[in-house]
């Protein structure tokens, strides 16, 4: 996968963040998602890259190990394509699972609605990219990794029962494998009508005797605990759950709020905080702060108009570029004097305090968009350190 690909990918998440946190507004989102994902789909629909296009190897779909002809394989650059769509609307779907009053058996792919929400024109070239791995796929029969992918993306397009039946491919193919068999039980379910007994539940607890801890497996537990009326098996399940899911994700923070509500309704105490949430406050945490003041270049000011947003942010050094706290002000406000601390996190695990060196940066932006635009302009600090103060940002560059 090229670089621009891996660039575009991280732009999306961090828009994702943004809106999640309520610092960019929907509309602004939803439009600066739009460009990113069209651009996206150029990138991976690149007809003059070869099959064979790039070192990277997408994380929800692997290539596979064994020889085979390249023609016969699905290319690396197709099921890039495709790992991106499904991570861009149906990684997310599943984090609703620790929200049982708000559904019941919403599998990975979203609803049906929700499955081409938001795409625009890009659905006619992710079909399009369906279609050629479909083709792959009958001159590479045993490929169970290029049959997950082909499962995965006609869930995100609400196309099931085809999702249905490339599941069971895989799990014929590997019939021991548990993230096989959950994903079946999924694609079965919403071709069902989101109902998650019979088949689907069979499917689920013979993937957990494979793996006690597969994620999707113990969240449709889960809710089938929950739907029952089970509550402390529930709380018990998407517990376990949230030991194996991400830390500091979305998917974590919902199943913890799945595990409160169960526990709520079985006349549990609420359980400890779990070790990955955030840590008590300490006296090193709540001094995690910064401060300075921000001013724009005499060169740039004809550039900037005072109704322009103007977003300061702190970034670790290493690591995520995701914000560590951010501020939103406008130009109006310049010069500006600030403090970011923990309280202006965008994710609860990814706060100041959690970083000991950040690099501290101001941007304006004409379209209210806190990712880089061209036009933008924007200043840096080199390296400092989580809770330096005195800090001086100038705003000099124009973003090319």
């Amino acid at each position: 996968m090229n670089a621009r690909i891996e660039d575009l990918k991280r732009q999306l998440r961090q828009l994702d963040e943004l809106a999640a946190s309520g610092t960019l507004p929907a509309d602004q989102a939803a439009s600066a998602r739009a460009k990113l994902e069209q651009e996206l789909v150029s990138q991976v629909m690149d007809s003059g890259a070869s099959t064979t296009a790039g070192s990277g190897t997408p994380a929800a779909a692997p290539i596979p190990a064994a020889p085979a002809a390249a023609a016969a394989r699905p290319s690396r650059r197709l099921l890039a394509g495709l790992s991106v769509f499904v991570l861009a609307v149906a990684a997310a779907g599943y984090a609703v699972y620790g929200t049982p009053g708000a559904w019941r058996g919403v599998p990975v792919a979203q609803s049906e609605d929700e499955a081409g929400a938001g795409h625009g024109s890009a659905a006619a070239q992710i079909e399009d990219m369906v279609a050629k791995l479909e083709q792959r796929m009958k001159t590479q029969p045993d490929d169970a990794e290029g049959w997950s992918m082909l499962g995965r993306s006609y869930s995100a397009l609400g196309r099931y029962p085809e999702a249905v039946t490339a599941f069971k491919r895989v799990s014929t193919l590997k019939p021991k494998d548990a993230q096989a068999l959950a994903d079946q039980a999924d694609a079965v379910a919403m071709a069902a009508g989101r109902k998650l007994a019979g088949e689907p539940a069979q499917l689920i607890a013979r993937a957990l005797e494979l793996d006690p801890k597969n994620l999707k497996a113990l969240a449709l537990a889960g809710t089938i605990a929950f739907d029952a009326s089970d509550f402390p098996k529930a709380a018990q399940l998407w517990s376990a759950a949230v030991a194996v899911a991400e830390p500091g994700s979305e998917l974590e923070r919902n199943l913890q709020s799945g595990v409160a509500e169960a526990r709520s309704r079985a006349g549990l105490p609420p359980a400890a905080a779990a070790a990955s949430g955030p840590v008590a406050t300490s006296a090193a945490a709540t001094a995690a702060s910064l401060a300075g003041q921000v001013d724009i270049a005499a060169a740039l000011k004809a550039k900037a108009s005072p109704e322009d947003t103007l977003f300061v942010f702190a970034r670790a050094v290493e690591g995520p570029r995701v914000p560590l706290a951010i501020l939103r002000k406008q130009v109006k406000d310049l010069p500006l004097t600030f403090t970011l601390d923990d309280s202006m996190a965008m994710n609860p695990a990814m706060r100041l305090s959690t970083a000991t060196q950040v690099i501290v940066g101001a941007r304006i932006s004409k379209s209210g968009n806190a990712i880089a635009q061209p036009g933008d302009l924007q200043g840096f600090t080199k390296a400092v350190a989580v809770g330096a103060s005195g800090l001086k940002i100038e705003i000099a560059e124009e973003v090319k």
